[in-house]
Parts: C-alpha cells; sequence; structure tokens
C-alpha cells in the first residue's frame, strides 16, 4: 500500500519488465530504497524494494505515490501492437505525475526513432521515424525534452536495442535462443548475418542508474553501451554455451509472419521494423563511453544471463 510519506527519498521504477527489475535491483544493492510500480504488484523480493500495485496511467494515484522521491525512472511498457494507441496516455500521465511531485525523470527508450541511415547512428542522427512505432518513440521523448527544456523537471533518457538477457523480450530471445538451446532449426526476423547492435539488460539498467546521479545527462538522451555481433554469431556463441549442436538458421518468410500472428499481435508488428534486421543497423555508444565510462558486457556473459 502506497503511505503517501513525503520524506521517503529515493527512487522510484515504473514497470517491471527485465530492464525496470535490473533497476531496481542494481539501486537497491547500491543502498537505496526503492518503489516499484507496476499493475500487479510484481517484482523481485528484496529487503529496499517496495513493491506496488498502482496502474501508473492514473495520474493522482501515481503522483502521490511518487511523493518524495528525487528520482523516476520510466521504464514501463505496453503490449508492442498497442502502442500508438496506449504508449502516449500512459507516459503523459507518469510525466505529469513526476512534474507534480518534484522529481527528476529518466526515460528507457529505443533507437526506433531515428532516420534511416547507412552509416551509424548516434544521439545526433535526425528524429524522423518513418514507421508508427518510431513515430511514438520520438513523440515520447519530444514531450518530456520540451519539459526539460521549459524548466518543468529535469530530464534524460537511456536509448536501448534489441535486448538480450535474463527475462529479455526480443525477437532473438524468442525466436532464436529457445530453438538453438534445443538444436532445432531457428527462423530468424531479417539477415542472420547483418550486423546489429544488441543490449544487455544488465547493461543498459546501469546505464540507467548511471546518468540519474550525473549533472551532465539531463537535456538529452544517451545510448546504452552496445554488443554489435550478428544473429548468427549470436547463435553460435549460444550453441557452444549449451553444448549444443552447430546452429541452423532460416530467415523468417512473410508466411512465417502471418502464421504467428495468428497466435500472438506482436509477430505482426515485426515486418514495419524489418529494416533495422534486413540489413546492418549499428549503433555508435561513445558518447557514454567517453562520458560515463561505461563499457558493454562481452557477448558471452550476456548469452549466459
Amino acid at each position: 500500500m502506497v503511505n503517501g510519506d513525503k520524506t521517503m527519498g529515493g527512487s522510484v521504477v515504473i514497470g517491471a519488465g527485465a530492464t525496470g527489475v535490473a533497476i531496481a535491483r542494481q539501486l537497491a544493492e547500491s543502498g537505496q530504497r526503492v518503489r516499484l510500480i507496476t499493475r500487479s504488484g510484481s517484482g523481485p523480493d528484496h529487503p529496499a524494494i517496495e513493491r506496488v500495485a498502482l496502474d501508473a496511467g492514473h495520474t493522482d494515484e501515481l503522483a502521490e505515490a511518487l511523493a518524495g522521491a528525487a528520482t523516476v525512472f520510466n521504464a514501463a511498457m505496453t503490449a508492442y501492437h498497442t502502442w500508438p494507441e496506449t504508449m502516449p496516455p500512459l507516459f503523459a500521465s507518469i510525466l505529469a505525475a513526476t512534474e507534480r511531485a518534484g522529481a527528476d525523470y529518466v526515460m528507457l527508450g529505443n533507437h526506433y526513432g531515428y532516420q534511416q541511415t547507412t552509416g551509424s547512428v548516434t544521439e545526433r542522427t535526425p528524429m524522423a521515424p518513418h514507421t508508427r512505432k518510431g513515430r511514438v518513440r520520438a513523440d515520447l521523448w519530444q514531450r518530456a525534452k520540451d519539459a526539460h527544456d521549459e524548466g518543468r523537471l529535469r530530464a534524460t533518457e537511456v536509448r536501448a536495442g534489441q535486448y538480450l538477457g535474463s527475462g529479455a523480450v526480443s525477437p532473438f530471445t524468442l525466436l532464436v535462443a529457445p530453438r538453438v538451446r534445443e538444436g532445432e532449426l531457428a527462423l530468424v526476423h531479417g539477415n542472420p548475418d547483418a550486423a546489429h547492435s544488441f543490449s544487455y539488460t544488465e547493461d543498459v539498467a546501469a546505464t540507467l542508474v548511471a546518468v540519474s546521479g550525473d549533472e551532465r545527462a539531463w537535456g538529452r538522451a544517451w545510448h546504452a553501451p552496445v554488443i554489435t555481433t550478428t544473429v548468427r554469431h549470436a547463435a553460435t556463441d549460444l550453441a557452444e554455451l549449451h553444448g549444443a549442436p552447430e546452429p541452423r538458421l532460416e530467415s523468417l518468410t512473410e508466411r512465417d509472419l502471418a502464421l504467428l500472428s495468428f497466435a500472438d499481435p506482436l509477430w505482426r508488428e515485426f515486418a514495419e521494423m524489418s529494416y533495422m534486421s534486413e540489413r546492418p543497423f549499428i549503433v555508435d555508444d561513445s558518447d557514454i563511453r567517453d562520458t560515463f565510462g561505461l563499457k558493454p558486457s562481452t557477448l558471452r556473459e550476456a548469452l549466459a544471463a
């Protein structure tokens, strides 16, 4: 239950996906008190983590739960196929409640908002998305940036790529990893030999925590450290870690996606983002390395998790 304690201090994390859980755990292990807000009240069992069951779309109730917090980490996520309808009102509620609470605002974002480019993507690549979900992501950050520029709060965003790690949800973890571990044929979304920048959940969480405590972070976005490799290389390393045979990989066809979509609308949405997986998609993480000294874990460390 939320007690409305105005002297809570510490941090609030909204969302208990793989990254949200990692943020809460890392903060708690550093000695902070953490309030973790989800609809169901789920999250890790830790003496420094208070789990709160609350719909973050209810602004007044959320503002009460945020009272006294120094920093709010927004790692919330709605169902992938509902983003255009559900993400804007949810994030507007979180932003408004954070502003009311007088807390700093740290968003978890991704790379969807950038314009297509044949080169590497930096934080200065124009936000000119051509997809629905890209437009959603770009707009969510712009609203937070506007609030920052107007002096209503301090905001920053950490952008992550396709996830690796315990509890991560991504085309690799859903389609490839389970099949590779069992020595079965794995269907790949896109070109298995195209270089891609992956993000390890623990690295992303560490980046969010790092920027939240540094005056240089505010008013701009940062790329979390990335592991750049191919799906084939990642699958081969995963097979070796599990003593499985050499991976057999084939690209998903439109028919495959259509069949998967009958069971889960998530797969229907993948077609829109195919440009990120059919050819190289390289993210430049030099800003976070040079400014904060953060580096990615190794591919094997991410796969072992």
